[in-house]
């Protein structure tokens, strides 16, 4: 029952709902969701931290930057059947078509190098 509420808990923001959608299109590091989603890397952050400790996320390292992905083997069966119903939910929303269209335009920001 606690995997349950967490999951549903997490899925009750408008911002983890449009994280989730840009992750069922694609695998995503912050900079990639900050750009699709045009808000700041702390919030970013922070919401994929509530998504990925309710099991609906997993994450990687990939060179110099963290990946995020649908966690499909979750341990937390509910968070499953939820990313699955949001995944076949028909949603036209000019938000979420919004972020699609900027995610499709995003790119993986390197860290800054500092000049001597």
């Amino acid at each position: 029952m606690q995997g349950l509420i967490k999951a549903l808990k997490a899925l009750s923001d408008e911002t983890r709902l449009r994280i989730l959608k840009i992750l069922l299109e694609r695998e995503c590091c912050v900079c990639e969701i900050m750009q699709a989603l045009a808000i700041s890397q702390s919030r970013v952050s922070h919401n994929l931290r509530i998504l990925e400790e309710a099991g609906l996320l997993k994450s990687r390292k990939n060179g110099v930057w963290i990946v995020y992905s649908i966690d499909w083997q979750s341990t937390n069966s509910h968070a499953i059947a939820l990313t699955e119903l949001l995944k076949n939910l028909p949603i036209s929303d000019k938000t979420l078509a919004e972020d699609r269209a900027r995610l499709k335009r995003s790119c993986r920001v390197g860290p800054k190098v500092l000049k001597k």
